[in-house]
């Protein structure tokens, strides 16, 4: 199954976890990335999240990311696909959706992800019929109740 996360998802388990609903998300986060280690599930990336990735004011999280996506990505929306990227972006973008935010769910819709993950509840609240948005522990409920 094709998975999609966000800036903002690779970046949570360096927020401040004295936070219980913080925490939580981590620690899905984390075992979500087990899974794409054991590749039980297939990890698409893209150019917008490398761009965004290489604007991470600290170099060892950004390192550490950076070296997770390249390691684990089956497979990569390219800036070839910027125009259809652009199309489907702009319509996710009339809903209120910001734009890096749109490119995202642009690329997971163009790469054929069942999910798209994120801590955003902004971006949460967009609902598409291409791409299912879901916090990481909503993810990992539904993985749970679709193994029995």
């Amino acid at each position: 199954m094709k998975i999609y996360l966000d800036n903002c998802t690779y970046n949570r388990p360096y927020d401040d976890q004295s936070q219980m609903r913080i925490y939580l998300e981590t620690q899905a986060k984390l075992h979500i990335q087990d899974m794409i280690r054991e590749e039980k599930l297939e990890l698409v990336t893209s150019y917008i999240l490398d761009y965004e990735n290489s604007r991470n004011r600290s170099l060892p999280k950004k390192m550490a990311i950076e070296k997770f996506i390249r390691d684990h990505t089956a497979i990569y929306v390219s800036v070839r696909n910027k125009d259809r990227i652009k199309k489907y972006a702009s319509a996710i973008m009339q809903t209120g959706v910001k734009e890096k935010d749109a490119y995202h769910v642009a690329c997971s819709i163009i790469a054929g992800c069942k999910y798209f993950i994120t801590t955003d509840d902004r971006l949460l609240r967009y609902h598409s019929e291409k791409v299912i948005l879901v916090t990481p522990g909503e993810f990992i409920r539904r993985m749970e109740a679709d193994n029995g």
